[in-house]
Formats: structure tokens, sequence, C-alpha cells
């Protein structure tokens, strides 16, 4: 069943492998801030690369968090996280996954990667995609050593961006 907002309700899972197990809820409206605050310190290290802040420092989160399927990332009641996607004319979308820097290391990032395509294959797509800064090697290689094929590059708001794609077994 829809959410007045169009969304289906997402439960809150925990996954307890994590030293602190790790918990995805979906994000409200007072998550805003935190979701600004992660995102600016998740891309900071970009800006020298780019000479500019990344696309995600960009973005309103209140906005994103009213219309997008934004999950929280906590470890013991605290945000450290944050998993962005969204339901496309082009098919589902992984727009934003953020680590507060201090948690980076944890699998935190890989596991909501593995949510997004979870929850894209229990929604009926057969494929995931995404899209990175050209200039952000690091993420388009671990990506690639994640399954996803590089099949476009635009520029799109004064971005470089390369298009990548894993396809998923539903």
């Amino acid at each position: 069943m829809a959410s007045a907002n169009g969304k289906l309700p997402s439960p809150v899972l925990v996954f307890p492998e994590f030293v602190m197990p790790l918990v995805l809820r979906p994000a409200v409206n007072d998550d805003a801030g935190f979701a600004a605050v992660c995102v600016a310190a998740a891309y900071a290290q970009w800006i020298p690369t780019l000479g500019r802040k990344p696309g995600p420092m960009l973005d309103d989160y209140h906005a994103i968090i009213a219309e997008d399927r934004v999950l929280i990332a906590e470890q013991d009641g605290a945000p450290v996280g944050l998993l962005v996607m969204r339901e496309t004319d082009e098919g589902f979308l992984l727009d934003n996954i953020a680590v507060l820097p201090e948690c980076a290391g944890q699998g935190i990032g890989r596991t909501l990667l593995i949510h997004a395509e979870v929850t894209a294959a229990q929604l009926g797509y057969a494929s995931l995609y995404l899209y990175t800064n050209e200039r952000m090697t690091e993420n388009i290689e671990l990506y690639a050593k994640n399954g996803y094929q590089e099949y476009a590059r635009k520029v799109e708001n004064g971005f470089r961006r390369v298009y990548m794609r894993k396809q998923l077994s539903v």
C-alpha cells in the first residue's frame, strides 16, 4: 500500500553482522539536516578534484525525502549514512549513497549498495543504474568491481557524468 507521497512504506531493517548492528529506516522530514551534513562530509573530499561541490552537496534534502525513497542508516541509534533511490523513466536509480567519514570502512556503503539492488529486484526491475562524476575514478572502479557496466557519458548541470548499470537476477 502506497503512502501519501506515493512511495511504498519501508520497514525498518536490521543487519546484525556489524559490530554495532546497522539499522535502515525510512527517512522523515526531520532527517533532512542530517542528510545534508552527511552528504557534505562524505563528498567534501571530491571538491579539489572537481573544482566545485559535487551535485549531491547542492541538493535540497527536504524535497528529496518528500519525493524519493530515502533510507537512513543508523548504528546504536545514531545516523551514520543514507541511501537515496528513485524510480525514473529509465528504470530504478541509485541516486546517492553517503556515509559519514568517521564510519567509512565498516561495510556500511556496501550494505546500502546491496540494499538498493535488492529493492530494485523486489520491485521487478531487471537492472539498477547510477551515475558518478567522471573524475571520481575510485567510484567508477568500485562500481565496476561490483558488477556495474558503463553505458553512457553525459554532461548534466555542468557535471560530466558516467552512467553505469547492473543487471539483476529477478
